[in-house]
Formats: C-alpha cells, structure tokens, sequence
C-alpha cells in the first residue's frame, strides 16, 4: 500500500484515510490504541471484547482436541503390542 499523509488538527485529530480505516475495519466508535516504540507512533485497532478479538484465528486449521485424541489412540496402540 502506498504511504498516505494525515494532518494534525488544531485539536490534534488526525483523520485515518478511508483505504486504511476499510483494511482494518475501523468503524465509527472503534477504539485504538496509541504507542511510541522508536520514535514512531504506532496505532493499533482494538476490539472492546478480547473474545470477538480472537475469534476464528484458528479456522479451518487443525483441532487441537483431535490431534491429541489421535495422539493418544497411537500412544496406545504401541502399548498394546508392547504388552501384547
């Protein structure tokens, strides 16, 4: 993405270009978090609720559970010939 340029208010509004605020999904009332790291001014979106935040980051890869149900079920099938 090309870089874009803001102005400062009087007031100190900067207002996010409508490109950045539609790839982040920066809607009316969303709130963002400020940071200085380097000497920069980092903004970041933030959701009010952590849950709908992390929600689906884990979609369509694997289950945990059954990863380790299928872990197990090798576990002890080795057992078994081990004991035999």
């Amino acid at each position: 993405m090309a870089p874009m340029q803001a102005k400062v208010s009087k007031k100190g509004w900067v207002v996010i270009p409508a490109p950045l605020r539609k790839r982040f999904g920066l809607t009316p009332g969303t709130v963002v978090e400020l940071r200085e790291e380097e000497g920069k001014i980092l903004i970041l979106p933030r959701t009010e609720d952590s849950v709908k935040e992390l929600y689906g980051q884990l979609a369509g890869k694997i289950s945990l559970t059954d990863a380790l149900l299928e872990s197990r079920a090798r576990e002890r099938e080795k057992e078994e010939i081990r004991t035999g």
